[in-house]
């Protein structure tokens, strides 16, 4: 059984919390795009754990763990994340963690260049809001055909150099004539890939053989994504998007098994709206600054890789109908409900107004740029729902806010998280 958890909007809906939850159902955890460049937090028992590179099955010990073709890996950060995971005691070795060899090397040089460029284009408030961890620049070189893959790490012979000193040539190119900077070192560059061959080279291997032949022998894997459908190279709100395809449909392609084919989607959405970077986000405009941020206070809205403070606002009907669309969505798990709780009445945009008309379809371009949001208001429960664990036990304004959502995006919730503790949530059937 193939099972992918996907965000439905903008990213940080709470996808490691899921995934973590619903991993003690599967053998294996995939994650199947981007890099280190997004987080996912979990909480449980042993303690809070942030993850950028690893899948969060990573936290259970039964669970195999794969880093998919899609990914782009660095490994000098993954050396760190595993350390620090290490030292909290979660166990990681080569039969609990496995790199697909065709899964793309984030280079220190992407790093730099994602760096300079951001530099550059703030200097005309043209930003893209980069997190400056190179993924963008090593998902551009994949599609020329300039880079390195984690399987060259195990082969690093003079053919392997010489690519390398080729991509090195190229890129200094543009590191000392565009952004005056010191040439890239090759040698500097052959010993950090020596370093890392030797640190990792019992993890990787043919990570697709090995989800087919799990997929064909019965077991259960679950693929992981980073970000949201608004995030999505392709379906995202262009240019301010991940540098990946982050929904659902590409997880077979990005694990390493393009063949086979998803049985289940589950979407992962917040009972309100938050996203970190640049772009539209029509949700923010409902909202005064002293309503955002007591709402981003609430729900402890800063980034997993970044710690920057998220941008907020109350749940978007139309962002997420449209997530949902894109997600493919089975059933829904609805993440931070008791952020709301101490609201006395809960804003919804339930329409974007464009050019003078109100619209549920979501736009792009210009009319979305434009777009002001209608909102709806909702009672609220104004109490504390952290120790409900039944649908049942949920106030009635409660359970009377998610039917209201689930009616307008479409898709049942059958999960409803109530609390950062690993056993807060509750089920409906």
């Amino acid at each position: 059984m193939l099972t992918a958890i996907t965000g439905i909007n903008w990213g940080d809906e709470g996808k490691g919390r899921m995934v973590d939850l619903l991993s003690q159902e599967y053998n294996i955890v995939v994650r199947y795009q981007g890099g280190n460049n997004a987080g996912h937090t979990v909480v449980t028992p042993e303690g809070k754990f942030v993850l950028n590179l690893l899948p969060s099955g990573i936290l259970r010990p039964d669970v195999v763990c794969v880093m998919g073709n899609g990914m782009v890996i660095d490994p000098a950060h993954l050396e760190k994340e595993i350390a620090a995971l290490r030292a909290q005691g979660i166990q990681i070795d080569p039969s609990h963690l496995k790199i697909s060899d065709r899964a793309t090397i984030c280079m220190p040089y992407h790093v730099a260049e994602d760096g300079l460029e951001e530099d550059r284009l703030s200097k005309s408030g043209n930003q893209f809001g980069s997190t400056r961890r190179g993924i963008a620049y090593s998902y551009g070189d994949k599609y020329m055909k300039k880079t390195l893959r984690m399987g060259d790490l195990l082969n690093l012979d003079q053919s392997v150099k010489d690519r390398l000193a080729t991509i090195v040539e190229w890129k200094n190119l543009t590191m000392e004539k565009v952004y005056g900077q010191k040439p890239i070192d090759l040698e500097e560059m052959w010993a950090w890939c020596q370093k890392y061959a030797e640190l990792f080279k019992d993890y990787i291997c043919d990570a697709g053989a090995f989800l087919d032949k799990a997929d064909r022998e019965g077991q259960k894997i679950l693929f992981e994504a980073q970000l949201g459908a608004l995030r999505d190279i392709d379906f995202g709100i262009y240019p301010f998007t991940s540098s990946s395809n982050v929904i659902g449909s590409y997880a077979p392609i990005g694990a390493g098994i393009p063949g086979h084919k998803l049985h289940k989607s589950i979407g992962i959405m917040k009972a309100y709206s938050s996203c970190v970077g640049e772009g539209p986000f029509t949700a923010e405009l409902a909202m005064t600054e002293e309503e955002k941020n007591a709402l981003r206070e609430a729900g402890h809205e800063f980034g997993a890789a970044t710690g920057r403070p998220r941008r907020v606002g109350p749940f978007d009907v139309v962002a997420s109908r449209y997530g949902v669309f894109c997600q493919g969505a089975d059933e829904l798990a609805l993440t931070l409900l008791d952020v709301l709780d101490y609201m006395e009445e809960i804003p919804v945009v339930e329409k974007y107004l464009v050019n003078g008309e109100e619209v549920d379809r979501f736009p792009m371009g210009e009319a979305l740029d434009n777009a002001k949001p209608v909102v709806k208001f909702l009672p609220g429960w104004h109490c504390d729902i952290t120790t409900c664990r039944t649908w049942e036990s949920l106030p009635q304004a409660a359970k009377d806010y998610v039917e209201y959502l689930e009616k307008a995006v479409g898709c049942k919730i059958k999960y409803v998280s109530v609390g950062a503790a690993r056993d807060a949530y509750l089920v409906r059937e």
